[in-house]
Order: structure tokens, then sequence, then C-alpha cells
């Protein structure tokens, strides 16, 4: 990663324009994958997919993202995150328009494809953007971004919702918001902070060596992102199966988790200024496992709701901590470094889901929480066996 001055560099008001349009590069990203997942019981019933056809159509996305990981470390690593990440955002924000155009199953699976791998583009700068904004602040402020995201995700929730009930069509909907986040990338891309590449030899000497300590913060990436794609995919399942609310309030166990993980990262910053990067982490680790575990062990509509919070409150700070950390590593470029690292992260949020599918088909649903509360307490282990300089 680049080096930067901090203080004397930038001017107050420049150092706020920058965090500014890192964090509406964060939303747009998040805003651009909420509009596809509004949007999928549309397209689903357009096509004429099959519960079964367009679970294998879901996979291209992170097919995609897995087959860039790569590429997009190179790219960083060679250009800057400043000059790929207008052009890995308007991409994304255009995959959209081919994925309403979508006539048939292989086209859109294609144009999936694409998606992820725009998004994982767009993943890799973006944070990269956000690791030299945070050293140019010199404090904590990844959280933020990663909540500007979670923020994206109920705007593009709530306009998806709203277009359906307008009865407006999918294509004209991706179309509007194609534009929209064109604007926005064309606003913001002169304020993305420029970075100086390293010099050669030190690059080469590092470049795809992953060290332990990259493979420490990986697997932290993976235990977080494990519980976030459990309880993407199968809160409301839980809520509906365990629990046997009523069916207007299965929404519930999804909401409560992500309304308390946008506000965690919200709040984050300054929970981690005050007690270190460390310790939050620690703390992270035994609230998932808490809130996973109570889950288990009390089944009750009301005692859930607030377990899956403190599940959210747990996962909140986890990868913007360990994608911050990657990408200030002393010899790794912050492109490679977060690659590498969300190589073995995103393997958690691939796996978890189909992982307590089959866990719940042998055993139970409640079987499934009860082993993945585990990776909160194995979190909270591995975080105090590592040493403070590492955080």
């Amino acid at each position: 990663m680049s080096s930067l001055s901090t203080d004397s560099a930038y001017s107050l008001q420049q150092k706020q324009r920058i965090r500014i349009a890192v964090a509406l590069f964060f939303f747009g990203q998040g805003l651009g994958f909420a509009t596809w997942a509004s949007r999928i019981p549309s397209i689903k019933t357009s096509l004429g997919l099959s519960e079964a056809e367009l679970g294998t159509l879901l996979l291209m996305i992170p097919i995609g993202q897995l087959v860039t990981l790569p590429i997009s470390a190179f790219l960083v690593n060679k250009f800057g995150s400043h000059r790929v990440l207008p052009w890995a955002a308007f991409l994304y924000a255009f995959v959209l328009i081919l994925i309403g155009l979508s006539p048939n199953v292989w086209y859109l699976g294609a144009s999936l494809f694409l998606f992820g791998m725009a998004g994982n583009m767009g993943n890799i700068s973006v944070n990269t953007q956000g690791v030299l904004a945070e050293e140019i602040y010199g404090k904590p402020i990844m959280s933020s971004f990663h909540g500007a995201w979670s923020l994206a995700g109920f705007s593009g929730a709530l306009l998806g919702f709203l277009s359906m009930q307008w009865e407006l069509p999918s294509m004209q909907h991706f179309i509007g918001m194609f534009l929209l986040l064109t604007i926005n990338i064309l606003w913001n891309k002169r304020l993305l902070v420029p970075e100086q590449p390293k010099q050669k030899e030190k690059e080469e000497k590092s470049k795809y060596k992953p060290d332990w300590m990259i493979i420490q913060l990986g697997i932290l990436g993976f235990f977080s992102m494990a519980t976030e794609g459990a309880m993407f995919e199968w809160s409301g399942v839980y809520f509906s199966e365990v629990i046997h609310a009523p069916e207007k309030l299965v929404i519930l166990g999804f909401g409560s988790f992500m309304v308390m993980m946008a506000l965690g990262r919200f709040i984050g910053d300054g929970i981690i200024s005050k007690l270190g990067r460390r310790r939050t982490l620690q703390l992270s680790g035994l609230l998932m496992f808490a809130g996973m575990l109570t889950s288990v062990l009390f089944p009750n509509l009301y005692i859930c709701t607030l377990a899956f919070m403190l599940v959210g409150l747990g996962v909140a700070c986890n990868v913007p901590t360990v994608y911050s950390v990657a990408g200030k590593h002393k010899t790794i470029p912050a492109g490679v470094a977060l690659a590498m690292v969300s190589s073995i992260s995103f393997l958690g949020f691939l796996m978890a889901p189909p992982l307590i599918g089959y866990i719940a088909e042998l055993f139970s649903l409640q079987y499934s929480f009860a082993l993945f509360s585990l990776f909160g307490l194995l979190m909270f282990v591995m975080v105090s066996r590592m040493r403070r300089s590492e955080m």
C-alpha cells in the first residue's frame, strides 16, 4: 500500500469530502446488489424458473467473484484502486441492464457471472480506498463505510418493494438505478485517494505469498462471514419452522439482525477507538456465540428477536476490522492483501447456507445453529491468542 502523509497533506475539509466520496462508493456497491436482490422474485416469475434453477443461477455470482479475485488484486496493485474503482462500479451498474434484458436462463447466468466479477473488482478496490481514507484520518473509520453499504441494502430493498408495488418493470427499475449510480460515480471519482506504487523488488518479493498474519485474518473473516451467510439465508426459515412465528412476523428474524448490524457498523469506529481492534473482535466473537446459542436454548419469538440482534452487533465490525488490518500489511500491497483475506473469508459466506441445510437435514435446524455458534467462541479464542502488535 502507498505511504501517505495524514495531517499535512489534506485539510480537514478535504478529508471530510474524501470520506463522503468513499462512503458513497460503498453505498453505490450496496445499492447495486440490493437492486438486483429485490427483483429476484419478479425475474424468477418472468422466466418461469423453478427453485432449483434459481438456486443454480444464484451460484453464478459467487463463482464470478471467486474467479476474479486474483485479477482484481493484480489490477488494483498495478493501476491503483482510484483508477479501478470507477470502472468496476460502472460495469457493476451496467450489468444490471444486461440482467434486465435476459431472455432466458443461459443469458441470465452469464449476466450474473459478470455481475459477480464486477462486484469483486469493486469490493477489492473500494475496500482499498477505505484503508487509504482511514490512513488519511489517522483513526478507525472503516466500519462506517461498511455501514453505508448496509444502509444501501435497506434503501435498495425499499426501492425494490416500491417499484413492485407500482408495477414498474424490472428493466425500467434497473435503467433508473444505472443512471443514478453513474451520476454517483462521475460526481465522486475525482475525490478518490491516489496511490503510489511500492518499489518493484519489494512488491515482487511479497506477491501472492500470504503469511501467517494474512491467514489468521482470513480465518477470522471466515467465521464472521459464515455467521452472516447463515443469518441471511436461514433466519427467516428459523423463525418460521423453529419459532413458529406468525407469517407477518417471520421477517423479524432477518430484520432484527440487519438493523443491528447496520447500527453496529455506524457506531463501530467509536468502539474500536476506545477498546482497540483486538478487544472489539473479542467482544464481537462473544456476542455472536451468545446470540446464536440463546436462539437455540430459548426458541421464543421475543427472546430470539433479541438474540438475533446480538448476532447482528457481533458480526457488524468484524469484516471492516479484518480488512482494515490486512490493508495495512507491512510488505504486501493493500489490494493483494485484501484479495487474499477475501478469498478465505468469502468461503464462509459460500459454504454456510448449504452446510446449515445439510446439518438440518441430518439432525435439526437448531442443531445447525448450535454448531455455528461455536464460530463466535473460536473467534474469541483465536483473537485472544494473537499478539497485540498484530492488531
